[in-house]
């Protein structure tokens, strides 16, 4: 998604500058667009930064275990003293060996030619880094849908206080229509009660919507990875939402576009190669070393390090487990049988993807249909209230119709309204469903 503009970004640094927190609580409340929204989720939300936590961990996790066919590079030291020397019988004779002081440094290196555990690094290395990857999309994607509903839920909201504010405005001038023909003895007091009994049922409602607005404000700021503590402004296009609501409904569902399956399928390479690991357990380790040894002896303690007798080899070291009482065999065999398992995930996972998309179809089409005729409807009670609200001032219609014309026009503005947002949290479902999201 495009991203338009960064100053309310900016805006909201300030806030977490240390010693003027306090005293950005009282600021203009930041302006966000959808795409701000996302964009803001996608910098602080605490889910996508695990996520691309977990993401670092793996690569360090991977260069740890590819650091093994580096050469392998030591030192060891050790000073003994021998309280008893041990002796040896030569010629009938009793002779100490070795001297009581003695001390050795060890510089060896080695380096892998051939393992098993190396080359399973290497060769899952690509795999581990895309899973890692894969989770991160997924994580974005949850946000980006998330917060996208949360976002229009607050549209919804917010378009139904205006639409009962201006329902009050109509009520209020009824209300004191109503009263002034009941003053002038036109009509009984009937009807000034119903408009009041409607304009307070209409007050009522705007109360209650405007309760449930802070809470949804408090939601899509926890999807934000907003503080709740910060005001918030939304900002949008109303013209451009019903273009946005509508979508190519002939798109086919490919599996592979979903981020779940592609995730099934690394798994399942990462299988195949565990498989290949315990396959390799059968060729023998290869490991070439030298070692470099400083030695000292000496009866004298202060008198050890006077002299050094060093000596140093080189060699290859091939190391053949012959036997192991059939351990590489089942491991093998339980590496087969996981691999064949996701096979069963992945069949799974395409019948479920072909559900779901067969589902989000259907309820978009649905809130579609409810969209086109509900949009009629609101045209349709807009002509019949100004209609029957003239025949009324005319005194040919009674009052009751009037109350029923507008609580008719109110229901279809509510109604469309709703429908409208219904309809892009719809169109969220069937995107994710097809795998469409656009993530940055």
């Amino acid at each position: 998604m495009k991203l338009y503009s960064i100053p309310a970004l900016l805006l909201l640094m300030t806030y977490t500058t240390p010693g003027k927190a306090q005293q950005q609580q009282s600021a203009t409340p930041a302006t966000f667009s959808l795409e701000q929204c996302l964009q803001y989720a996608y910098e602080h939300s605490p889910a996508l930064q695990q996520s691309l936590l977990d993401q670092r961990i793996a690569e360090h996790g991977i260069k740890s275990k590819l650091a093994d066919w580096y050469p392998q590079i030591r030192f060891d030291y050790n000073v003994q003293h021998a309280f008893q020397l041990q002796v040896s019988n030569f010629n009938g004779q009793i002779i100490p060996l070795g001297l009581r002081n003695t001390s050795a440094g060890q510089f060896s290196l080695t380096q892998n030619i051939f393992s098993s555990d190396a080359l399973l690094a290497s060769n899952s290395a690509k795999e581990v880094r895309k899973q890692a990857s894969q989770n991160v999309v997924l994580t974005k994607i949850d946000l980006s849908v998330n917060v996208g509903k949360a976002f229009y839920d607050v549209l919804l909201t917010r378009d139904q206080l205006r639409l009962l504010d201006e329902d009050i405005v109509r009520l209020d001038r009824s209300l004191t229509d109503s009263y002034n023909q009941y003053e002038g003895g036109i009509v009984d007091k009937v009807d000034y009660k119903r408009a009041t009994i409607a304009l307070n049922n209409t007050k009522a409602q705007k109360k209650s919507a405007t309760e449930a607005l802070k809470a949804k404000y408090s939601f899509l700021k926890l999807q934000m990875g907003l503080p709740d503590s910060i005001p918030l402004q939304l900002s949008y296009d109303s013209s451009r939402l019903e273009t946005l609501a509508i979508m190519d409904t002939s798109a086919a569902a490919l599996a592979r576009n979903r981020v779940e399956y592609q995730q099934l399928e690394t798994q399942k390479r990462l299988q195949d190669i565990n498989y290949n690991y315990y396959k390799w357990q059968f060729i023998p380790t290869v490991q070439a070393y030298g070692n470099y040894n400083l030695n000292y002896l000496n009866n004298d303690l202060d008198k050890l390090y006077r002299d050094n007798y060093p000596n140093s080899f080189a060699g290859l070291r091939v190391g053949i487990p012959l036997f192991q009482g059939f351990k590489r065999v089942q491991n093998m065999k339980q590496a087969k049988l996981q691999s064949d398992r996701v096979n069963y995930d992945l069949e799974q996972m395409r019948n479920s993807i072909s559900t779901e998309v067969s589902q989000a179809m259907a309820a978009y089409k649905g809130y579609l249909n409810d969209f086109y005729t509900l949009r009629q409807n609101v045209a349709i009670a807009q002509e019949v209230f100004n209609t029957i609200e003239l025949q009324y001032r005319s005194g040919i219609k009674a009052y009751l119709e009037v109350i029923t014309a507008q609580t008719d026009l109110r229901t279809a503005e509510l109604n469309y309204s709703n429908a409208l947002y219904q309809l892009l949290g719809s169109k969220l479902d069937l995107e994710r469903a097809l795998g469409v999201v656009q993530v940055h």
